[in-house]
């Protein structure tokens, strides 16, 4: 298929800042795959927190490396076209891809790096297939490689603690640990407390009660692993419930994160706060397909939007109260 000249719908914002009022409807080139690059036709995109920060301006000057910039990374659909030196795909091979700091998921066609894509087997949709990548791979690396968990049942029992388990990080993090030999206390809104239980947590707590605020286990576990998915609770509320080696591994870490982290290496407390920003690697993101292909994984989708209203999508996520994924389908 040529679609050299053609082309595309397409979504971007000119300038840091401006949200949802910020992202602009524009019909532009379909772009070409160069060397071991794939064009796709985009079939879902998952919005992550870190897609609305780049645009308020978090990672400048480096990212948006230009503008105009077309938003979001985590994208499934099927290839199109294939560049020179793309061995593994071919047109019309269904596919997740990661396509990182370059953007470009916000379209109706992306290019993707070769090496960023795995194979989208039938079982696994579209929709979450692009919700795996970046919150799947955040869930998966601070369990087993920050956290040293293993998905398996033979060591001795770990407790886990999620905070904002309901969120797109959150409810991943909750069904991995479950496949350890674990003991998993979750924190979330209370409307979604029977979410999280479903998903295998053993105790949930609605986080604006005074246990949730308090972090405290019903009944009465010291956490071996955090995996912190919600903002704005300090060091002082987490110290008191960690085991003698227990670590807090912060997703969302701010300033005040690697404040910690770094006074806690200077004393050698056993206990440590691991500010954590994860680039999905291939072979992440294929382990996770496996697990959605077993019955092993589900993907929560709060909402999905057709790429006209992805403005409304962009709000949804940036309002960090989305159960689970928000979703754009071209």
């Amino acid at each position: 298929m040529n679609l050299a000249g053609k082309l595309m719908q397409a979504v971007w914002y000119t300038r840091y800042g401006g949200g949802s009022a910020g992202l602009k409807h524009v019909e532009i080139a379909i772009p070409a795959p160069g060397n071991d690059e794939i064009l796709m036709k985009v079939e879902a995109a998952s919005i992550n927190p870190i897609d609305w920060k780049i645009q308020g301006g978090l990672a400048r000057p480096i990212l948006p490396r230009k503008f105009p910039f077309v938003p979001v990374g985590d994208v499934a659909g099927e290839v199109v076209e294939v560049g020179v030196g793309v061995k593994n795909f071919k047109a019309g091979d269904k596919i997740i891809s990661t396509l990182g700091g370059a953007g470009g998921g916000l379209a109706e066609y992306a290019v993707a790096k070769e090496s960023s894509t795995v194979p989208r087997p039938e079982e696994v949709s579209a929709a979450e297939g692009a919700s795996l990548v970046i919150a799947g791979c955040t869930a998966l690396h601070s369990l087993t490689v920050t956290g040293g968990l293993k998905l398996e049942k033979t060591e001795p029992r770990t407790n886990v603690l999620v905070t904002a388990a309901s969120g797109g990080v959150g409810h991943y993090a909750v069904q991995l640990a479950k496949l350890g030999n674990t003991h998993v206390t979750a924190t979330c809104g209370a409307r979604n407390v029977e979410l999280v239980k479903s998903l295998g947590a053993d105790e949930v707590l609605d986080y604006k009660s005074p246990e949730g605020a308090a972090l405290k286990s019903p009944s009465g576990q010291k956490y071996d692993v955090v995996v912190h998915c919600a903002t704005g609770i300090p060091w002082s509320t987490f110290e008191p419930n960690l085991t003698p080696t227990g670590k807090v591994i912060d997703i969302t870490p701010s300033g005040a994160a690697f404040w910690t982290y770094a006074v806690n290496k200077l004393t050698f407390s056993k206990k440590q706060l691991h500010p954590l920003l994860v680039t999905p690697k291939p072979e992440q993101i294929g382990f996770l397909v496996k697990l959605v292909k077993e019955g092993k994984l589900k993907t929560i989708i709060d909402s999905k939007y057709p790429l006209g209203r992805a403005e409304e999508a962009w709000a949804k996520s940036s309002e960090g109260h989305a159960t689970g994924k928000v979703v754009v389908e071209p």
